[in-house]
């Protein structure tokens, strides 16, 4: 199983600095890259500072200027912001400029807030009509003078300028939750990329049975590789353990406030979740964080990913955006290097 590292700049508080969180960022990224992870996976959002990523191309370039050896990949693209021709010629520049380390993911986006911003009156069925429209487009312009006369897009004969690297280019990840959705991946030659969030283990066994029955309905496709993404925070102690636990849950606190998108949002920041309120969520509680993300000290962290590798996922995905301190992040990542990955061989 390799490993890999998710991360935003979080902000959460005027008080934080844009600049430090930035740097703060880029040291995580350096401790994976020197730990041995395979790759950095960052998004893209607008107009949140919850997790700021307005271009990923731009972070993952710096970050593969900065690293040796890890890839770098897009977690992920919203495809509805993009002209196919823009893309391709974008994720193809990032590839020459990276030497060949990007990884491609795309998704249809999760924040009505985002819509509403960049693309008003979309949903999240036509989010996901236009990744399914944009995703073998990008490919096409890859393999040049292609003409396009889709529903959303439409253009005449065009080739990528430039074209990538990696041939034939590179890998494309789909963030797959539905059934639909690991079909389409698998039918188009696509990379899976799954969360299962705040649910438990059993999301991560079914989203695993939904890859398999996908793979198994198109049996003339090569398998594609699956990558399970799960905030992780390994822990020093007993009484560390608790207090992750109350710090993830306070971050699905804020990341359902953004997602219901009913909250009011001020300079970037949402509306402050104070304890109380955090305290009557219907079904967030430490206790659910405790049991159902992947927070421990190293033996059960271990363990826990064991069984995700028996599963047959193919990459673990260490989620570190959690609200904590930029020092607390740190000590857990570098806990993660030194004591779980050695597990794996």
């Amino acid at each position: 199983m390799k490993f890999s590292l998710f991360v935003h700049m979080e902000r959460v508080s005027p008080d934080q600095d844009q600049v430090r969180l930035y740097e703060e960022m880029i040291e995580l990224c350096r401790i994976a890259d020197e730990g041995g992870m395979h790759a950095i996976w960052t998004g893209e959002h607008h107009g949140m500072n919850f997790t700021i990523a307005p271009n990923p191309f731009l972070n993952l370039i710096d970050i593969a200027r900065r690293t040796k050896n890890v890839r770098v990949g897009t977690g992920t693209i919203v495809a509805p912001f993009w002209n196919p021709i823009r893309l391709a010629g974008e994720a193809a520049m990032t590839d020459i400029i990276t030497g060949g380390r990007l990884d491609l993911g795309i998704a249809r986006g999760a924040y009505s807030y985002e819509y509403e911003r960049m693309l008003p009156g979309l949903d999240a069925w036509g989010a996901g009509m236009r990744m399914r429209e944009l995703i073998p487009a990008v490919i096409k312009l890859w393999e040049g003078d292609y003409e396009h006369r889709g529903e959303f897009w439409q253009f005449p004969k065009t080739t990528s300028s430039p074209m990538p690297v990696q041939k034939p280019h590179p890998p494309i990840w789909v963030a797959a939750r539905d059934p639909n959705s690991h079909e389409f991946a698998v039918a188009n030659g696509c990379n899976v990329q799954v969360t299962p969030l705040h649910l438990g283990d059993e999301e991560v066994v079914s989203l695993m049975e939904r890859f398999n029955a996908a793979c198994a309905k198109f049996p003339e496709v090569p398998r594609p590789k699956i990558m399970v993404l799960r905030h992780t925070y390994v822990a020093g102690d007993a009484a560390d353990v608790t207090r992750g636990a109350e710090e993830l849950n306070m971050f699905y606190n804020y990341f359902g406030a953004w997602f219901k998108n009913e909250k009011p949002v001020s300079m970037g920041m949402i509306e402050r979740i104070t304890p109380e309120d955090a305290a009557n969520h219907p079904f967030y509680s430490p206790e659910a964080m405790r049991k159902n993300q992947i927070v421990g000290e190293a033996p059960e962290v271990i363990d826990r990913i064991k069984s995700y590798e028996a599963l047959g996922y193919d990459e673990f995905s260490f989620w570190i955006d959690s609200g904590m301190s930029f020092e607390r992040k740190r000590a857990s990542l570098e806990r993660f290097i030194r004591d779980v990955m050695p597990a794996f061989g």
